[in-house]
C-alpha cells in the first residue's frame, strides 16, 4: 500500500516534470516553449490519474506513444485496485486487533514485520545504481507484452520529453518516499510497543 502511495505521489508531482525539464534542457531537445511542456506534462498526469482517455494525449503524441501510454495506464489502474485492496485489508487486520486489544502484537508486527521492505529497498537500489539502463530495460519486459516502449529519441517527443535521467530521478524520489512511509509506520509500531509494555507492566 505505502509502495502505490509512494509510486503515485511522485508520479503526479508536477514541479519535478518542470525542475527536470530545466534540468535537462528539454526545451532545446524538443524546441518547444515551456509553457507547452508544462501543458503536456498536465496531460500526462492527469492520464496517469485516470481523468480522461486517449483523447487527452492525441493532440501531444503520436500513435506508437498514445499505445504505449495505454499500456501505462493500465499499470496505474491495477496499481490503484491493489492499493485500495491491500488498504482495506490493512485497516480491517489492524482495526480487528487494535479491539482485541494486542496493542503490543500490531506493533511488533509494524516495527519489526516492515524491515525486510528495507532490505528489498536496499537490494533495489543498489541494482539500479550498478546499472539504472539495464534493470530499466527488465521491468519494461516483465510489465509490456510489447515493445511500444521502444521510442525513437530523434523522433518521438515522450522519449525527448522524458529521457533516463528522469526516470532515474524518478526511481530515487519514489524510494525515498517509500522509506519515509515505512518509517512513520515503524515509529507507530514502536509506539504501540511501548504502550503494550506499560500495560502489561501495570497487570
Amino acid at each position: 500500500y505505502m509502495l502505490m502511495i509512494a509510486i503515485e505521489s511522485n508520479a503526479y508531482d508536477k514541479a519535478y516534470y518542470i525542475k527536470a525539464f530545466e534540468r535537462y534542457n528539454i526545451e532545446e531537445v524538443t524546441n518547444r516553449p515551456m509553457e507547452d511542456l508544462s501543458t503536456i506534462a498536465d496531460s500526462l498526469i492527469d492520464y496517469l490519474k485516470g481523468k480522461g482517455g486517449d483523447e487527452i494525449l492525441n493532440p501531444h503524441f503520436n500513435e506508437r506513444e498514445v499505445l504505449h501510454m495505454r499500456d501505462v495506464g493500465k499499470l496505474f489502474d491495477y496499481a490503484r485496485m491493489v492499493k485500495y485492496i491491500c488498504g482495506t485489508i490493512a485497516i480491517a487486520i489492524i482495526s480487528f486487533v487494535l479491539v482485541k486489544g494486542e496493542k503490543k502484537l500490531i506493533g511488533k508486527t509494524l516495527f519489526l514485520g516492515l524491515f525486510i521492505n528495507h532490505f528489498i529497498l536496499l537490494i533495489l537500489a543498489l541494482l539500479i545504481a550498478s546499472d539504472f539502463n539495464k534493470y530499466f530495460t527488465i521491468f519494461h519486459k516483465i510489465f509490456f507484452t510489447n515493445d511500444l516502449w521502444l521510442l525513437n529519441p530523434k523522433t518521438d517527443l515522450m522519449i525527448q520529453m522524458l529521457p533516463e535521467p528522469f526516470f532515474s530521478g524518478m526511481a530515487i524520489k519514489i524510494g525515498l518516499s517509500f522509506l519515509i512511509y515505512l518509517s512513520i509506520l515503524q515509529l507507530i509500531g514502536l509506539y504501540y510497543v511501548k504502550k503494550g509494555n506499560k500495560s502489561g507492566k501495570e497487570i
